[in-house]
């Protein structure tokens, strides 16, 4: 049934429920396709007058219902889309209702369903409504005692949220389990996991003296490959502890590893479900991007117990309360465990590529939507980098020790509460002192704002006029925009290089901490005793574009001299960018090339340091992504911006040929360690490995002895890749090599379809094509449909913009096939098509196309629909 009538949820609407949900116990008693539920809930109507009780419901089917001990009539309840409805129950009485599921036949992964013949559950955001009729809201908060009855022979571990109560045997070889959690929780933080695993299992002491059994719990054989994500799980817990004060509250902390999950991971109260990418990692089969993920989820996930699951958000409009500030926390927990500046730099690519787009497209809202039509439609960057953004300046607002007093204060007001933004900044305004009502216009307001900054310097008086403006572009539903409260971190070189110390009002130091509040403000600094270059956006204080009118040279001294690690590297890729796009214009115009900016020589001083920090010097060595400059294009050409970034990076691998060759064939260590001093070392190895690829098949036979010497996967992967971008035909052989390796490893062979699906090849629309009908093509298995779909869309923007439409059709008829079985998961897999209106009208008609037919889909999902309509608004 088409559904084009769909009304929207809008948060001006939220009003409380008319019930309450305090205890409920669950019964299931599992099988795989008649598993059976009952749920025994304590309810209280929170309103003077009656009403009815109207129930969530998706997907289960009703047995039984029945108030205080008496089963209902017919009449006395109606079943209607969505929902049960119980026309007149009691003000308090107890509710029970039976239902049955077929776990193994719910390929939406949503619920209750099964994974490698495992029982596990995502209920968030709104999944439980499949496993009962319930109010399933985050604002309903109740205590949940959870019985399972399963086979003991197939399923001897049986888990679910809080503590273990009781656990013993019954008749027919069936065994049972009891699990209480005390602590009130929403129903989307429900979880139970139920199978045959091989676990590990350590403990943790904390701060109280109190000891925690940890455990994670893998497929069988995988038990070796979870035990750094154990080190990551105490780890985070000490430096909750340390930092934020926070201490786990439960007996146990349990972990589940699935392979079938729509998420990263799932922050459910004592019983996380891991997608298993973010939980397995050895030396050999694991790159240190794996192992930098699994411990940014693993502690981002931990952190929710506070964050999340003690606190919730009130409706789903809130959801970056939890999430944008567990992000904030995550990546502060990144920082802490490898390099800061490194840390930073990469929390900044990530929010460019993936949340700057988003801000600039038809599918552009404010970190808090004012509406939605699915929820899980909003899972998105907008929501979690930027809202964790926005928590970063909030503390540079108020400074680091007004900050740790909000943050300790909105633990003790709002615990065991359901909360909103409202509720959180009041914690910040009162340990502050400060009125921060101007600051809520970053949770309302979409769009990424612009920064224009143009200095003039009197010599004679040795003064700087620094004039700083703002305009933020209009976005769906929100044509005017106010200024906002930007925080600027403000520092001045020397065009000699040293770093000048200036004043501004009564301080004097090196770098500034102002903040914009108008749509321009002027700020004039004394005692400047040199033409200063400056930076306005150290450590990236804002997220903003800037236009600083730099000239490159400035920049070259930039690079070169400035103490913030961020603007050194922030000047290269403005370089980088710079003449990529000139080299572009002159491709597209049949005009000779510009002249190089210098950037080569830099790059070659940034080597030559590169024992200082490799982990920097691998992040400078990279050009800007050809998504990044598809942004940055005025009408971007995919074709001549490929062409112009290959030529400038073929440029500079020429001029460091020798340079890049040594660090490529430096000896390694014997150990491996996932330590960041390693990895920082391999990642400037495989840096060297993709800017040597520009070289073509010219490098192809270096490229190939860094595949088949290379001892971790790390190195594998990215010799793999750098001869896929090198376009010789050695990438086959490498192909045909590694999947004899690992083709027993999932996981791996992830990453071997996402290597191909990435390649800048000219065969890339029939590659993906053959992939698509490739043996171990799983399409309901998310990370291998993410592997294929999601990498070929993100990650080689030239083929998926592919004049001829070939890239969008692929792209789309994977998302139909997909959205018959995983809703979810299909809508998300639509977000690349957010930037078709900024190309040519070849393009733009193409992908409108690809998306029209997809929408004529007469059963077509509610999540992917909307996405369409956004998309093509």
């Amino acid at each position: 049934m088409r559904d084009d009538a769909a009304r929207p949820i809008r948060l001006a609407d939220y009003r409380p429920p008319d019930y309450t949900i305090d205890e409920t116990a669950l019964s299931f008693a599992l099988d795989p396709h008649v598993t059976r539920v009952r749920a025994r809930s304590q309810v209280r109507r929170l309103t003077d007058a009656a009403t009815p009780l109207r129930l969530d419901g998706d997907r289960c089917k009703l047995e039984r219902i029945a108030i205080d001990g008496v089963q209902l009539d017919a009449g006395a309840y109606a079943l209607e889309d969505g929902a049960l409805v119980v026309h007149a129950p009691p003000a308090r009485f107890t509710l029970e209702i039976d239902t049955l599921l077929d776990p193994a036949g719910n390929t939406a992964l949503e619920g209750l369903y099964m994974s490698g013949g495992r029982y596990c559950t995502q209920c968030e955001a709104e999944g439980f409504r499949t496993i009962t009729y319930f109010l399933d809201r985050p604002d309903v908060m109740a205590r949940y005692e959870t019985r399972i009855e399963a086979p003991k022979s197939d399923f001897p571990t049986l888990l679910s949220n809080g503590n273990l109560e009781e656990e013993g045997d019954l008749t027919d070889g069936r065994h049972y389990a009891v699990w209480r959690d005390p602590h009130p929780k929403p129903s989307y933080l429900f979880a139970l996991a139920a199978g045959r695993y091989e676990s590990i299992a350590d403990t943790f002491v904390t701060r109280s003296g109190r000891r925690v059994t940890l455990r994670i719990h893998v497929d069988p054989g995988e038990a070796p490959r979870a035990h750094y994500a154990m080190d990551s799980l105490k780890r985070a817990m000490a430096w909750d502890e340390a930092v934020f004060g926070r201490e786990y509250d439960l007996d146990v902390f349990n972990i589940v590893a699935v392979r079938d999950f729509n998420f990263g991971a799932m922050e459910n109260k004592g019983l996380n479900i891991f997608n298993s990418a973010y939980i397995l990692a050895d030396s050999e089969s694991a790159t240190d991007l794996d192992y930098e993920g699994i411990e940014a989820v693993v502690g981002h996930e931990y952190f929710h117990n506070w964050t999340g699951d003690r606190i919730t958000c009130r409706d789903w409009f809130q959801l970056s309360l939890k999430e944008g500030l567990t992000v904030f926390r995550e990546q502060e927990f990144s920082a802490d465990q490898r390099s800061r500046p490194v840390q930073r730099i990469k929390d900044v690519k990530r929010l460019r590529m993936r949340q700057f787009p988003e801000d600039a497209g038809p599918l552009a809202h404010p970190v808090r939507p004012a509406s939605y039509q699915k929820i899980d439609n909003f899972y998105t960057a907008t929501v979690y980098e930027k809202g964790g953004e926005v928590i970063r300046m909030l503390k540079r607002l108020i400074g680091d020790e007004a900050f740790a007093r909000g943050m300790d204060l909105y633990f003790e007001r709002r615990d065991g509460t359901a909360s909103t933004v409202e509720d959180f900044i009041a914690c910040f305004a009162d340990a502050s002192g400060r009125d921060l009502s101007d600051f809520m216009a970053w949770y309302d307001q979409a769009g990424t704002p612009h920064l224009r900054a143009r200095g003039a310097y009197d010599a004679a008086a040795k003064t700087y006029a620094l004039t700083v403006s703002q305009e933020t572009p209009p976005t769906p539903g929100q044509a005017e925009k106010r200024p906002l409260p930007l925080p600027l971190r403000i520092g001045f070189i020397a065009h000699d290089g040293r770093a000048l110390t200036t004043r501004y009002g009564a301080a004097s130091a090196e770098e500034h901490a102002l903040v914009l509040t108008a749509q321009e403000e002027t700020f004039t600094f004394d005692g400047v005793d040199a033409a200063p270059i400056p930076a306005i956006l150290r450590g990236f204080s804002a997220p903003v574009t800037l236009d600083d009118g730099l000239t490159p040279g400035e920049r070259l001294i930039q690079m070169a001299h400035d103490p913030d690690p961020f603007t050194r590297w922030e000047a290269g890729q403005a370089l980088a960018r710079e003449e990529i796009l000139a080299r572009a214009a002159a491709i597209a115009s049949q005009s000779p090339p510009p002249a190089p900016l210098g950037l080569a020589d830099a790059l070659g001083r940034e080597l030559a340091r590169a024992d200082d920090d490799p982990a920097f010097a691998a992040l400078a060595l990279r050009m800007p992504d050809l998504q990044e400059l598809i942004q940055a294009a005025p009408q971007p050409d995919p074709n001549c911006l490929f062409q112009a970034r290959e030529d400038t990076r073929r440029a500079i691998a020429t001029a460091l040929r020798a340079q890049l060759e040594a660090v490529v064939a430096a000896p390694r260590p014997e150990t491996f360690s996932a330590g960041a001093d390693a990895a920082g070392a391999r990642a400037l190895r495989t840096a060297s490995l993709d800017l040597l690829s520009s070289l073509g098949p010219d490098a192809e036979q270096a490229l190939w002895r860094a595949f088949s010497e290379a001892d971790t996967m790390t190195e594998s992967i990215a010799a793999l890749e750098a001869l896929g971008a090198a376009g010789g035909a050695r990438f086959e052989d490498a192909l045909a090599r590694f999947y004899e390796r690992w083709k027993q490893r999932p996981l791996v062979i992830d990453k071997w379809f996402n290597a191909q699906a990435a390649a800048p090849r000219a065969d890339a629309i029939a590659r993906v094509r053959a992939l698509r009908a490739h043996s171990d093509f799983e399409l309901r298995n998310p990370n291998r449909v993410r592997a294929l779909a999601a990498s070929f869309a993100t990650r080689n923007p030239r083929a998926f913009h592919a004049a001829d439409g070939s890239g969008y059709a692929f792209l789309a008829d994977i998302v139909r096939e997909v959205d018959a079985i995983n809703a979810a998961l299909a809508a998300r897999l639509l977000t690349p098509f957010e930037t078709w209106r900024r190309f040519d009208p070849q393009r733009q008609a193409h992908a409108q196309r690809a998306l029209q037919a997809l929408n004529e889909s007469a059963s077509l999902s509610k999540n992917t629909r909307e996405m369409i309509t956004r998309t093509l608004a």
